[in-house]
């Protein structure tokens, strides 16, 4: 299969198909390292759940507001 016809056939699929996909193409996912901002986030919100300062919405209403500021 060419690489067009690869990619003919990859248009045809949803987004969240593709990056599932391509998350499954990756064979040492343990190899695949977050970068430190992730942990210093994570602690960053662990600590904001602790003191009761964390808003919590339902996931519609989130997807909703981010695809609002992105499109």
């Amino acid at each position: 299969m060419s690489i067009t016809e690869i990619k003919q056939e990859l248009s045809r699929l949803s987004l969240s198909q593709r990056l599932e996909l391509l998350w499954a193409s990756v064979e040492n996912k343990d190899e695949v390292e977050s970068p430190a901002w992730h942990g210093e986030e994570l602690r960053r919100r662990e600590q904001e759940i602790a003191a009761g300062e964390a808003k919590f919405v339902p996931w519609e209403e989130a997807k909703a507001d981010i695809i609002r500021r992105t499109s």
